[in-house]
């Protein structure tokens, strides 16, 4: 596996440490089982990774924060910026995971219809962090 950089494990601002590293590890190990990890870019991996990641992220910030924000100027209820940045997060990963599926599907000689995949691992996490 390559080794991934540093990037995908920064401690963030509310101190915890960015999961992109585990997605990143957890994908490459996949493609490894069907046999396509050369054939997936180191890069396509990583953004892959921090895209889930930072869904992860805003869904977080969204249990913790909530749905609604007071607007800067106004004082008014607004959505809050984490709903939109989450959104737009997860069709990023959604379309980097389609690409990536998109390979196995296409190279693999093994039927990957009916796995796991690391996509539903990132689902799992993010509905672990919701009930507990």
């Amino acid at each position: 596996m390559p080794p991934p950089h540093e990037f995908l494990s920064d401690e963030q601002k509310n101190g915890q440490e960015l999961v992109a590293n585990e997605i990143y590890k957890s994908t490459w190990e996949w493609l490894r089982k069907f046999r396509c990890e050369q054939m997936v870019t180191q890069q396509s991996l990583e953004q892959y990774a921090v895209a889930a990641a930072r869904w992860i992220q805003c869904e977080k910030a969204i249990s913790t924060f909530g749905f609604l924000a007071k607007h800067p100027t106004t004082g008014a209820p607004i959505t809050s910026p984490y709903v939109s940045m989450a959104r737009e997060y997860s069709k990023h990963a959604n379309a980097l995971w389609n690409q990536i599926y998109a390979v196995v599907r296409e190279n693999s000689s093994m039927d990957c219809s009916n796995s796991w995949t690391p996509a539903d691992d990132v689902m799992e996490r993010l509905l672990t962090m919701r009930r507990g």
